[in-house]
Parts: structure tokens; C-alpha cells; sequence
């Protein structure tokens, strides 16, 4: 029951937004009696503050799972920034992306939200360097990484106004090649300049 009404109240913030979101449409579209919600989540925070620790998971666990897909090889980067361009233009980043905004103008939402996307920042971010394989140690490589997550962030947050597919894989191409030119090891470039072209 519980896990119906977090995934209701998800579905709702990705369709209605946080305002349109009430604990009776959750309630409706879970399936679950009124008093039932009330005894598992007594207020709306109380909903939307478990929805939010229910998104951080979800958004992880859909990070590891498309990982699990990426192909090795030349066209790798391509498909990690692919990858990531796609989490943030789905509807879970949506959902997310509700809450943030509310909780900008909520001190208990901001509360519940800020910790738990420092952690999804932190494990995003280093989920990123592994799948590129990115030496953090070498200097602008952790500013990279970072201008990466907020290149597909900013992007994401352009495709909740209206589809954008062509000119997001039109930017995220030059950026996988600007990567995979910065990335590589002064010692190797001349063998791999060949891959990028």
C-alpha cells in the first residue's frame, strides 16, 4: 500500500505538478482508501517528503540499470552522455524537478529535498567518472564531469517545455567528442584521434 501511494504521488507530480497534486488524488489513484492514507502519510509533506526519498531510489536504481547497458569500446562516452541525457529528460527527473521548485519556497520540503539531492549529485557525479573512465586527479577533469551533469540537467529542465530531441542529440554529439578529446591521455591521443572523427 505504501509503495502505491509513493508511486502514485510520483505520477501525479509528473502530471499535474506539486500544487496539483492533492492527498486525495494520491489516495484515488492508488487505490487506497482515504483513512488508509492518512494513517501512513497524516499530511501532504509527509507524502511528498517519502516521495522524495522514494525518487532518490528510483533515480538510482535507473542510473545502474541503463550503466548495465553501455556498450565498451569507441563509441562509449557517446553512450554514457546519452544515457544521461535521457535520465534527465524522463519523467522521474520530472518528478523531481517539481519538488524543487516547491521546495524553494517550503522550508520543510527544502529540508527533506536538499540532503537527499546532495547524495544524488555526489553519486551521479561519480557514477559519471567511472563510466567514462575519467582521471580526476588530471587538472579541469573533475570540472568536466561537473559541466557534463549540468549540460544534461539544464537540458532536461528545457525538455519539460516541449520536445527538443533533435537539438539535445545534436548538442550531446559535440559534447561526447569534446570529452573524448579532453579526456584522453596527453600519451595516447595520437593513437585515438583516428576513433573521434
Amino acid at each position: 500500500m505504501r509503495a502505491r501511494l509513493l508511486e502514485a504521488t510520483v505520477e501525479l507530480l509528473v502530471e499535474n505538478g506539486f500544487s496539483g497534486t492533492t492527498t486525495t488524488l494520491v489516495s484515488e489513484r492508488a487505490g487506497v482508501s482515504r483513512g488508509a492514507q492518512l494513517h501512513h502519510f497524516p499530511t501532504k509533506n509527509d507524502l511528498v517528503v517519502a516521495a522524495v526519498t522514494h525518487l532518490t531510489e528510483r533515480r538510482g536504481e535507473e542510473l545502474e540499470a541503463a550503466a548495465a547497458q553501455l556498450p565498451a569500446g569507441k563509441h562509449r562516452t557517446r553512450a554514457v552522455i546519452q544515457m544521461l541525457g535521457d535520465h534527465f529528460a524522463g519523467p522521474v527527473f520530472t518528478a523531481a524537478l517539481e519538488l524543487w521548485v516547491a521546495a524553494r519556497t517550503d522550508k520543510a520540503l527544502l529540508e527533506a529535498v536538499a540532503p537527499l539531492e546532495q547524495v544524488v549529485g555526489r553519486e551521479t557525479h561519480k557514477m559519471t567518472v567511472q563510466l567514462l573512465g575519467a582521471d580526476e586527479s588530471q587538472p579541469g577533469v573533475r570540472e568536466l564531469i561537473q559541466a557534463t551533469l549540468d549540460l544534461v540537467r539544464g537540458l532536461g529542465l528545457a525538455s519539460t517545455l516541449g520536445d527538443d530531441t533533435r537539438r539535445r542529440r545534436r548538442i550531446l554529439d559535440q559534447w561526447a567528442r569534446t570529452l573524448d578529446g579532453a579526456l584522453v591521455p596527453t600519451s595516447t591521443t595520437d593513437e585515438t584521434d583516428g576513433d573521434h572523427q
